[in-house]
């Protein structure tokens, strides 16, 4: 028996597996990327930063992370 339960997803345009209990806060904790850093869109809808934990990621669903740099 599996451990969790595994969804389809594509993320930045390739296919990934994440548990069927994912959020977009968990994914990008997962990810380990810098919250105060990235923007979510889930398909083609940007995801508020204070939605993050309860915006369950569903079966098939697009989703697209941009990680922003500083510079100087």
């Amino acid at each position: 028996m599996p451990e969790t339960d595994q969804i389809e997803i594509t993320l930045n345009g390739e296919s990934r597996q994440v548990p069927a209990n994912c959020t977009v806060q968990k994914l990008v904790e997962g990810l380990k990327l810098p919250s105060g850093q990235v923007a979510v869109e889930v398909n083609r809808s940007i995801a508020r930063r204070s939605s993050w934990p309860q915006t369950c990621i569903q079966d098939g669903d697009s989703i697209e992370i941009v990680h922003f740099v500083g510079g100087g």
